[in-house]
């Protein structure tokens, strides 16, 4: 649930940046916990307020922090938290996480042609910076997250049939999928409301699920984000992505051959994580058949 802000909450907040003035406040679209607000300010500039609410602890955002701090210094469009009067980039505030970032002008990226060459070259950048300690070597909305399904599933006795359907292709997919695969930094989540931009990126944002993984992992899951309409893959979307992405790096025969198991992994691993978010973690809401979208798109073919 988003955190209630007032515009006193605002003032104390840039407050903590040698700022003042708030004019004007308003929530930002995307995410599901953490709050993005827009925060107007008397001299004309404005910031977005993030409240960490859906991190477990401090330590965690230092190191989401850290990836942005990353990217940032090898050229790859991201906002990264504003350094406050006491040098740290956050605030604390009962015991959660609050940052001030620059504001991004435009809207949500687009899926016209241009935007999606420019998603895949600024991709193709991303999986060409060095590693840092800060990105994991798991996925968090991958194989641990099926793991913890199983054991609240085992704890509650209670199998349903997307769990069990998600076991059996897990099994599949451990086999199917290659283990020397080229390995980058990966976003992990590139769906339209992590990425500002308006024919081009401006900036990705949220960071909390990237990690190093497989390149090409990223480019499918960049299309379950961006290439699908009416529950049908759009062609001319895939290639737009592959297209800019290749214009920057070049897909190896191997990662190529693996373009449709990786997909199925990505879209499972949506499914996943929307049916453990709305029917085990959070139950009861409207949102508890927003996985069947990812689980329908499993039944149709696409030739990459």
């Amino acid at each position: 649930m988003a955190v209630e802000v007032t515009l006193e909450d605002a003032e104390w907040m840039v407050g903590r940046a040698g700022l003042s003035g708030v004019s004007s406040m308003q929530r930002l679209p995307g995410g599901w916990d953490n709050s993005n607000l827009r925060l107007d300010l008397v001299d004309g500039t404005s910031l977005v307020l993030k409240i960490w609410k859906a991190q477990k602890s401090l330590e965690d955002v230092r190191t989401v922090i850290q990836r942005h701090i990353w990217l940032d210094r090898h050229g790859v469009p991201t906002a990264t938290p504003v350094v406050l009067e006491d040098k740290s980039r956050m605030a604390v505030r009962d015991g959660v996480a609050w940052t001030l970032m620059p504001y991004v002008s435009g809207g949500h990226l687009g899926s016209d042609r241009a935007s999606l060459e420019s998603l895949g070259a600024t991709m193709a950048r991303l999986h060409e910076v060095p590693e840092a300690e800060c990105f994991p070597r798991d996925f968090r909305m991958g194989w641990p997250l099926f793991e913890l399904m199983y054991e609240l599933a085992d704890e509650a006795g209670e199998w349903t049939e997307f769990l069990v359907v998600l076991r059996d292709e897990e099994g599949r997919l451990r086999e199917e999928i290659p283990d020397n695969l080229p390995l980058g930094i990966l976003h992990g989540d590139l769906f339209p409301d992590n990425v500002i931009g308006d024919g081009e990126v401006a900036a990705i944002l949220d960071l909390e699920e990237a990690w190093v993984g497989p390149c090409a992992f990223d480019l499918v899951m960049a299309f379950v984000g961006f290439g699908w309409d009416s529950g049908r893959p759009v062609e001319e979307r895939w290639d737009a992505l592959v297209s800019g992405y290749e214009s920057v790096r070049n897909l190896t025969n191997p990662e190529r051959a693996a373009l449709a198991v990786l997909h199925r992994y990505a879209t499972l691993s949506i499914a996943a994580w929307r049916y453990w978010k709305h029917n085990m973690a959070e139950p009861g809401t409207e949102l508890s058949v927003r996985y069947l979208e990812m689980v329908d798109r499993l039944g149709v073919e696409f030739g990459f």
